[in-house]
């Protein structure tokens, strides 16, 4: 089987690395529209070989491991690819996506988000086990043909990951609390220190609970101002309930209610025998 990554930082890597290292008899051919993430991900081993758009299309399967924008846009040129062709992406949004595939490869196309990342980002940060134990969400799999639903589940599975069946619109709005909002708290609480506070300051105090809320803000600009604008209606629903949970603690502040406080942040400590 030969396998096809478009997009070569830190997701398409780390899916060709799992590749090569949980599935016999494969071949991983790579594509990037930047030269160097190219050459860094044949250096790396991520991949087997570098091929263009057209020699991605001749692959048995086909992952769409770059932005929103760029897999609607991709889907597009996709359009002529055989009956088993397998398409899969790796989005972090999936209704517009699913909505936009054109009708010819729909039944090729496995709408599919990893729960999975890093705060870093390129071929440099790619990693084996990024997908290891972690959730994979699959959308809308009775609009696939068995083939490429199957074979899916098969790669997904081969990487050690727990597949979960959903709606993509129910997806959208469920990952825009777990996932894209609490990166628009991360990079706001990042901005509002880098506001405040000059940098020496910043280096001297920071200890663990700023360290893990600010982690994530480093995440990559381009991917994560893609999945805003894309899930929008669902992250701002997400940021103005997080909005009024802050407007409580002011509140309860300003009042000095220590009592509530308490139970506020007790509320809150419910949340990890979930987790």
């Amino acid at each position: 089987m030969t396998i096809g990554i478009v997009g070569l930082g830190l997701m398409g890597g780390s899916f060709g690395l799992a590749l090569k290292e949980n599935m016999q008899g494969i071949r991983v051919v790579g594509f990037d529209h930047n030269e160097k993430h190219c050459s860094e991900a044949l250096s790396l081993g991520l991949v087997d070989e570098i091929g263009d758009f057209e020699t991605i299309k001749k692959c048995d399967v086909i992952i769409l491991a770059i932005p929103v924008e760029g897999i609607i846009a991709a889907l597009k040129s996709l359009e002529d690819v055989g009956p088993e062709t397998t398409i899969i992406d790796l989005g972090s949004t999936k209704a517009k996506i699913v909505r936009e595939c054109p009708p010819r490869i729909r039944q090729n196309f496995v709408a599919a988000h990893p729960m999975a990342g890093r705060e870093k980002f390129g071929p440099a940060a790619a990693i084996p086990d990024l997908y290891r134990g972690q959730i994979v969400v699959l959308c809308d799999l009775e609009e696939n043909a068995l083939l490429h639903s199957d074979r899916a589940i098969e790669i997904f599975e081969a990487l050690g990951m727990y597949i979960v069946y959903m709606k993509a619109a129910e997806h959208d709005r469920h990952a825009a609390y777990i996932s894209h909002m609490p990166h628009a708290v991360s990079f706001a609480l990042a901005n509002s220190v880098m506001e405040q506070e000059d940098p020496k300051s910043i280096l001297a105090l920071a200890a663990g609970g700023f360290r893990d809320m600010s982690r994530i803000a480093k995440s990559s600009p381009q991917m994560w101002s893609d999945i805003f604008i894309q899930n929008a209606d669902h992250v701002i629903e997400a940021i103005e309930s997080f909005q009024t949970e802050l407007q409580k603690a002011k509140e309860m502040v300003e009042q000095k209610d220590e009592e509530a406080l308490k139970k506020w942040m007790q509320s809150a400590n419910e949340l990890h025998k979930i987790l």
